[in-house]
């Protein structure tokens, strides 16, 4: 199975657009949403949810008030002040499990959070693998990888031969664990100056985990000069800037009605994401 990762250093950039018009040129492929922290492509590809699984990861300490003897060990050793009157405050408490090892009567024991659900289902385009978070919660590397060992493992069992995975903004823990062992990275830029610099990032990223990369500038007419830039360093490292794609409204006239501006407009933006996505089917398929 090959899988295309989209990226983009920030948010905002127009990614997960992208990726929904990339599902609706795409054939014999699961798609997979490893956005986990902030989800949001199931607003495009309207998933229907056919399986739903718990996700657990960190702990959080309880005390047994039947075994506690109150002797104030715990309270006065914890960093964090999460135990106040042998109650445990979960807001606070960070799971290190210090109290459960110096308690002399093993009265406090950690007990495994839930984190948030994972979700198999059947959308418009295919089979889709896709989780949310639980408010506040962390550990969104281990969902990705969840996420995407489930997704692997679909595509193995239906004969699939792509994954297309919305991958989060950003070059921390879930970016990094999106790229292991992708085919190719698809950085989806803008020509603004964060744009820029967060593209470089995750640039490097890409490079550290030896994925090959390609670029796309969206909006690229808000900032020519800029977009000059952006294809100067990417010209500099060795990338192909694979698309621009201009500015339009009906992008977003097609997301209010649950579209992909693929299957909304058959306009400019619409056949440059269509060559775009040629190009990388041919560099995926070498």
């Amino acid at each position: 199975m090959k899988e295309v990762v989209i990226l983009s250093g920030k948010g905002g950039t127009g990614k997960t657009s992208i990726v929904g018009c990339f599902a609706s040129l795409a054939e014999n492929k699961v798609l997979c949403d490893c956005d986990v922290d902030a989800a949001d492509l199931h607003l495009l590809i309207q998933p229907r949810s056919k399986e739903e699984h718990e996700f657990r990861s960190g702990q959080t300490a309880s005390i047994d008030a039947e075994k506690c003897t109150q002797c104030g060990l715990c309270q006065d050793m914890c960093r964090f002040d999460a135990i106040n009157d042998y109650i445990v405050d979960s807001a606070s408490c960070e799971g290190c499990g210090f109290c459960s090892h110096i308690c002399p009567e093993e009265a406090i024991i950690m007990n495994e959070n839930l984190a948030g659900h994972w979700f198999i289902s059947n959308t418009k385009h295919g089979p889709m693998v896709h989780a949310r978070l639980g408010i506040a919660e962390e550990n969104s590397g281990k969902l990705v990888t969840t996420v995407r060992n489930q997704a692997r493992q679909m595509a193995e069992e239906q004969g699939l031969e792509l994954a297309i995975t919305d991958g989060p903004p950003g070059i921390g823990c879930p970016v990094i664990t999106s790229l292991s062992g992708a085919t190719l990275a698809l950085i989806v830029t803008e020509p603004t100056l964060s744009g820029m610099h967060d593209m470089e990032r995750v640039i490097g990223v890409c490079g550290h985990f030896k994925v090959p990369v390609l670029v796309c500038v969206n909006k690229y007419d808000i900032n020519e000069e800029n977009t000059r830039q952006i294809e100067s360093i990417c010209d500099d490292l060795g990338i192909k800037v694979i698309a621009k794609i201009p500015f339009d409204n009906i992008v977003t006239e097609a997301l209010i009605q649950g579209q992909s501006v693929i299957e909304y407009s058959d306009g400019e933006v619409s056949q440059k994401i269509r060559s775009m996505w040629e190009t990388v089917l041919n560099v995926v398929a070498t």
